[in-house]
Parts: C-alpha cells; structure tokens; sequence
C-alpha cells in the first residue's frame, strides 16, 4: 500500500512511511488521545448521556457500553502464540466504549488477542474510575456475559426466570447493540481494521487509537457514516467481537449478581 501511496504522489515509499509513522505518533500523542477520546466524568454529562440512551430502550443511569472487539493482524516475530485468539488468528483484543451518539469514550489497543475482554477491563484506567467512585455510584456500564457482573458494570441474564429479568434482558440487549453497531461504524470508516494489518502488534496499537481519535472528530464534524458494505474479500476473517464464556464466580461477581437482582427488581418491574 505505501509503494502505492508513493507512486500516486510521486514520492519514494521511505518518505511515505516516515510520514505514517509521523502521523500515528501525533494522533497518539497523550494530550491528542485524552482531548477527543475521554470518559464523561462530570455529573451533568453523564445525566445527558444516561438520558439518550434512555431513548433507547428506558434502560435507566447508563454511562456507556463496552465491548472488545479484534483487530486482524500478521503473526508477530515475538511471543506469537499469545496474539492467536479463539478463532485461530492473530489480533489486537482491543477494548471500546461508545456513549448513545456511537462517540468512542474509552479505548484499550495493546492486549493480544488471547486476552479475555474481563481481564482488559480489570487492568484499564476504566475500572478504577468506577472502582474509586471518580464516576458517580449511580450510573453503570452495559457489558455482555463475557464480563462480571459488578454494581458499576450491568451483564444480562443467562437464564431469566421471571418477567422483571426478562424485561431487564430485552432492555439491555438493545441498549448495548450501540457497541456493536459504533464497533462497525469504525471499522467501515478505516476499511483497514476489517482486514488484516501488516504491521508489527505496536504499530498495529497505534493505528487502531488513531482511528478511534479520527472517527469521534468525524462524529464531531458530523462527517457521515460509510454505508454498510459487503465487499470484504472473500474468506477474509471477520476481526470483530468473539462470543466469550461467563467469567468464573467470585465474592465480587456475586456482589454484582445480587445488585443486578435488585436493579431488575426496581426498574423492570
């Protein structure tokens, strides 16, 4: 692709890739990352963003839903096995969060694609934002079976057995699919995350934050979304989100079970 870049603009491939490697390591930049992509923090913000995802489908106090979702990459010279993921090939698990206008507002690019989204989220800033009440106690994350439940982070109901939790599943699966939906406005707006990227797992890391700083000054400048298309190649894997099993029970996790009980209890009712 540089060698192309180069031949279209009259310049030679090394000044091209001098100029890539300029460009992701600005939009990489801590102040560049923090200024377009940061999680809502202050009380007022997080009431609007509760309230448009409350258009959604009345699910109360969300402040964002997360998901993690796989970026293709070539097999890396070091520590190869860890980046093969479950659906056997390599990648960068990378987690993201979307407010109710598909704005990213978290994003993690640097685990291999083994790593399981719960144990991204343990190890991310996000979780000690929440962990340490810098987010209000009253607004939540929605997150799908793969994450433990806790009373700052919502999962659905494996086996609802009353009304209220069937209620409560219906309401949260349609307020989380904005994750799955952002996830593919992403990727349609930078085709590169669809397929595979020829670049070692750093580069790769800098390329996937790149395009989440890119696609919410895009959102900003309500520049519109790709049509959704069908012209990956065929065969080509599908680096999107990989179901994932239940995380184990823990002291937490029940915590989390009995507050979503009683979440589903108030509010589904």
């Amino acid at each position: 692709m540089q060698l192309c870049n180069a031949d279209d603009m009259d310049i030679s491939q090394p000044t091209v890739s001098r100029a890539v490697a300029q460009t992701l390591a600005a939009l990489n930049a801590p102040h560049i990352v923090q200024r377009f992509v940061s999680f809502p923090l202050c009380q007022r913000q997080l009431t609007d963003n509760a309230n448009e995802f409350a258009h959604v489908a009345n699910f109360p106090n969300v402040a964002g839903v997360i998901d993690g979702t796989h970026v293709q990459i070539i097999a890396p010279h070091v520590n190869e096995p860890a980046f093969v993921n479950r659906k056997h090939y390599h990648s960068i698990n990378t987690q993201l969060v979307f407010d109710a206008h598909y704005r990213i507002t978290d994003v993690v690019a640097k685990w291999p694609g083994s790593t399981h989204d719960a144990r991204i989220l343990r190890e991310s800033g996000l979780q000690v934002l929440f962990e340490t009440r810098r987010v209000p106690g009253n607004f939540h994350l929605l997150g799908d079976s793969g994450y433990p439940s806790k009373t700052w982070l919502l999962t659905p109901y494996l086996r609802p057995n009353n009304a209220n939790q069937l209620a409560y599943n219906r309401s949260h699966k349609r307020t989380r699919s904005i994750v799955e939906r952002g996830i593919g406005q992403l990727k349609r707006r930078f085709h590169a995350l669809h397929v595979e990227l020829r670049l070692s797992p750093h580069k790769a890391c800098q390329v996937i934050v790149a395009c989440a700083v890119l696609h919410n000054i895009c959102k900003t400048r309500n520049i519109p979304d790709p049509e959704e298309s069908n012209d990956i190649p065929p065969g080509t894997p599908q680096p999107e989100t990989l179901p994932h099993p239940p995380t184990p029970s823990s002291s937490s996790v029940t915590s989390g079970v009995a507050y979503r009980d009683q979440f589903a209890r108030v509010h589904f009712s």
